[in-house]
């Protein structure tokens, strides 16, 4: 995803390697085969999804899911996501240890739309990929109005958000496949890493499950779902 280009900062990119690249995750990312989905499919576990919310409207979860599938699309490199569930991460983690930041949430998707109305006059769903990038630029320079505190603070925090949906625990509902960590070649978390698996240019063997697994975290309300 590419900004209008021009002067300097029209020029800067929230392409996905920016995206990681400023989360702090970039490695070598693995060229992960995008799954095709027929649109049936697709709508039906979008439906389902949008029955499990727990602390967003499905207008607002459809709005933020948009948002955050511009930030981390499907392309060439593997799943985004909309693969990944990150929407449901957000939403889940809004009903519980992100609470505080739900107002903000639904404050968003108001001036969100607001915003691409008066630029070009749709709501965000209804706009072209280009015309969704050109908004989520204008956030990330801080070019928007209508947002509190600003456009740039309202795009960290849907970011950070999304960044912890996307490579978090599976358990906390994102990273779904884990897709994240695939694409980031994270092998997976481990209690014990041997002295061959740190040496340079050592692929460790994957052990893709969620930490929650490990009878270090039994008790815990993770590891009962």
């Amino acid at each position: 995803m590419a900004g209008s280009g021009g002067e300097e900062e029209r020029g800067r990119s929230l392409s996905r390697g920016a995206l990681l690249k400023r989360a702090g995750v970039l490695g070598a990312a693995a060229a992960i085969p995008v799954t095709a989905k027929t649109d049936t499919a697709r709508a039906d576990a979008e439906i389902a999804q949008l029955k499990e919310l727990r602390a967003l409207s499905p207008t607002q979860a459809t709005t933020i899911g948009a948002f955050v599938e511009r930030l981390i699309p499907s392309d060439a490199s593997g799943p985004g996501a909309r693969e990944a569930n990150v929407i449901r991460y957000i939403d889940r983690a809004l009903a519980s240890d992100l609470f505080v930041f739900r107002p903000s949430y639904v404050a968003a998707t108001l001036a969100l739309d607001a915003y691409s109305q008066t630029k070009y006059g749709a709501d965000f769903t209804a706009l072209s990929t280009d015309k969704q990038d050109a908004i989520l630029t204008d956030m990330d320079l801080n070019r928007a109005t209508g947002f509190v505190p600003n456009a740039k603070a309202v795009f960290e925090m849907i970011r950070t958000h999304a960044v912890e949906g996307m490579f978090g625990d599976p358990a906390h509902g994102g990273n779904t496949g884990f897709a994240g960590w695939k694409l980031v070649r994270f092998p997976g978390p481990r209690l014990v890493i041997s002295a061959h698996d740190q040496q340079l240019n050592v692929i460790p063997k994957s052990n893709m499950k969620s930490a929650y697994s490990m009878p270090l975290f039994k008790n815990s309300k993770l590891a009962r779902r």
